[in-house]
């Protein structure tokens, strides 16, 4: 199984990589398996079924709004986001889905977009879309939506095949051990290792366009965020902080991060609230490696680009590289899913891989990049997904912002050790799946436990 920098970070739009951006790309798929049919013309009626955490949140989660996206033919990397409330509303007035983006289907919203009270197998995000013609039933598909944005159907994950890629790698590792016997045999640092294996599918060049172009989204994301003042939408009152905030760090003038711990701790939380506030809006994103994680990243980056004079294009690249390098071991021996593991997951996972990449581009040896993403994992275990309203805002967007500044002191406290430490990020990764399993189904974003059912007794 072969992941790609690429597979991790994907440019879509908030709130959800599980909940949004894997339904819509599923929905799009569908539409292409009809197009190869040759049976999009004929269809007369079209039937949404969601199933387990995609129905219970996926109202908060704008699923049922991110399917009829696809159904029209939109990508999530492709999609203005500003045209998708116009566009429904112009559905539920006509009753007329544009099918492809052209084909008028009529859509009942009420009869056609059901939320179902049950799980189907192998994944908790569950769909199933059904085409109808005059005769009856034209084509069904199942997907599921494994986290991150990845999308499977329901042969490959009856399979077992949840990641397709089967690339040959020059430098394949399934485990923390593997990749740093690799880094020690051969001499590399885990982002000359990383880089090594992404030129299995692209040029090198291609390979720093592209993360540069997923760190002007990422900068992107974060100017929109501090742009924006209000309430976020969804009814549950959040006002938006970020840009606030940003006002009153500029007034303390020119923040130095020796001089001024505090103050840089501060643009940590800005950075991170900007981002995930700009999801709960539902704006364009970067997965990294989840939407509901999507602040923490980012912020560690911004921190490192800012308060380095010396920093460069380059050091992007390296962050962006290592820390992949980590959610591609969180992914093939556990999860990313907060549908599948709870929040530590998304949270969790995302935490060690910022720390990761902050310690490469700090000149960590693999070995401390490794001790800085157990640091980062380790803090997160058991941290459970009860999104309050099935929005991605409470305790979502904070949650992100002290995952950030926990990343920077996980990579600050590796980097004054040697590498040595006594649990493994192996044994972390293990630990988190592990956790998850046992992680009873209402802390894991169905918003009927935890923090979404306290907020409402209250």
């Amino acid at each position: 199984m072969a992941i790609s920098v690429f597979d991790l970070f994907k440019i879509g739009i908030g709130p959800s990589s599980s909940h949004t951006v894997g339904p819509m790309r599923a929905a799009v798929l569908f539409v292409g398996a009809l197009r190869e049919r040759q049976l999009l013309e004929r269809v007369t009626r079209l039937e949404v079924n969601l199933y387990g955490s995609l129905s219970a949140t996926g109202i908060g989660h704008g699923t049922d709004r991110a399917v009829i996206m696809g159904l029209m033919g939109e990508w999530p990397d492709r999609i203005d986001p500003k045209q998708i409330a116009p566009r429904i509303a112009e559905l539920l007035a006509s009753g007329t889905l544009p099918l492809d983006g052209r084909l008028p289907v009529p859509f009942d919203w009420q009869r056609d977009m059901r939320l179902l009270e049950e799980n189907l197998p192998y994944h908790p995000n569950a769909m199933t879309v059904v085409a109808f013609g005059e005769s009856g039933e034209l084509h069904r598909d199942t997907y599921y939506s494994v986290g991150g944005g990845f999308v499977v159907d329901a042969e490959q994950a009856a399979a077992g095949q949840l990641d397709q890629d089967h690339t040959r790698l020059p430098y394949d590792f399934s485990s923390a051990e593997e990749l740093l016997q690799l880094c020690k045999r051969h001499g590399l640092r885990v982002s000359e290792l990383m880089l090594a294996n992404e030129k299995a599918w692209r040029s090198e060049v291609d390979i720093r366009a592209g993360l540069l172009r997923l760190w002007d989204a990422m900068r992107e994301c974060v100017d929109n965020g501090l742009s924006q003042e209000g309430i976020l939408p969804g009814g549950l009152n959040v006002r938006r902080r970020a840009a606030r905030l940003h006002r009153s760090l500029q007034e303390l003038g020119k923040p130095n991060v020796i001089g001024s711990t505090m103050s840089a701790m501060e643009w940590v939380n800005l950075f991170a609230l900007a981002v995930n506030e700009e999801n709960a809006a539902g704006g364009r994103m970067v997965t990294a490696p989840t939407n509901g994680a999507a602040g923490i990243i980012p912020a560690v980056l911004h921190y490192y680009m800012k308060f380095n004079p010396e920093a460069s294009d380059d050091d992007v690249v390296d962050y962006l590289l290592g820390a992949a390098a980590v959610g591609i071991l969180c992914k093939k021996n556990a999860s990313i899913s907060g549908a599948e593991v709870g929040c530590q997951g998304e949270v969790g996972s995302a935490c060690a891989m910022a720390a990761a990449g902050l310690a490469e581009v700090l000149g960590a040896t693999p070995e401390q990049l490794e001790n800085a993403a157990e640091i980062g994992l380790e803090h997160n275990l058991g941290l459970t997904c009860d999104p309050v309203g099935g929005l991605v805002q409470v305790p979502c967007i904070e949650r992100n912002a002290i995952a950030a500044v926990k990343a920077i002191n996980a990579a600050q406290m590796a980097l004054r050790g040697d590498g040595e430490h006594f649990i493994s990020l192996d044994q972390v990764i293990r630990t988190m799946r592990d956790t998850g399993a046992d992680m009873h189904d209402k802390y894991k974003e169905t918003s009927r436990g935890g923090l979404a059912v306290s907020a409402i007794e209250c």
